[in-house]
């Protein structure tokens, strides 16, 4: 349906969260490395991800080989250095949505390749920027409330 990409995650359980996420929307999860955690058989079944093996997970070595293997695919750059919001885009399967670490957000190179394709969620001023799995939430459902029939189709609830 979509691919959801994770630069340089620092955090064992946003991962964890982001990729049950994953496979109830079926969607890929991309990981960049590095990552700030193993994602070994052992590590994985310690921490009780009983739906792991659900998902489907692409491991990237840069993040200059996922973009070379992206070729013409859509990407959009969820950051807080842009004024359009998230829900002002028309999404599609196949889209890859990028989002960046919980310490560093996206790399400043990668937002200037398509000023365009970036998007934010709007949040209060008084406040942090929200939880990256939250954040990851927050659009993914979007894009999937915007292409329900679809993903109902590839469910076979039609």
């Amino acid at each position: 349906m979509f691919n959801i990409v994770l630069v340089h995650p620092q955090i064992p359980p946003n991962t964890g969260n982001i990729g049950r996420l994953c496979v109830n929307l079926g969607a890929t999860l991309h990981l960049v490395k590095p990552l700030g955690f193993d994602i070994d058989e052992k590590a994985v079944r310690r921490a009780g991800l009983d739906y792991w093996d659900k998902l489907d997970l692409r491991e990237w070595e840069s993040l200059g080989e996922l973009l070379e293997s992206v070729g013409e695919a859509r990407c959009f750059f969820a950051t807080t250095k842009t004024k359009q919001e998230y829900f002002n885009v028309a999404y599609k399967p196949g889209d890859y949505l990028f989002f960046g670490s919980e310490t560093e957000g996206l790399p400043a190179k990668l937002l200037q390749r398509d000023p365009q394709s970036c998007i934010t969620i709007p949040m209060g001023q008084q406040g942090r920027s929200l939880n990256l799995s939250v954040s990851v939430g927050i659009v993914a459902y979007e894009a999937l409330r915007q292409n329900y029939g679809t993903f109902n189709a590839l469910q076979g609830n039609v």
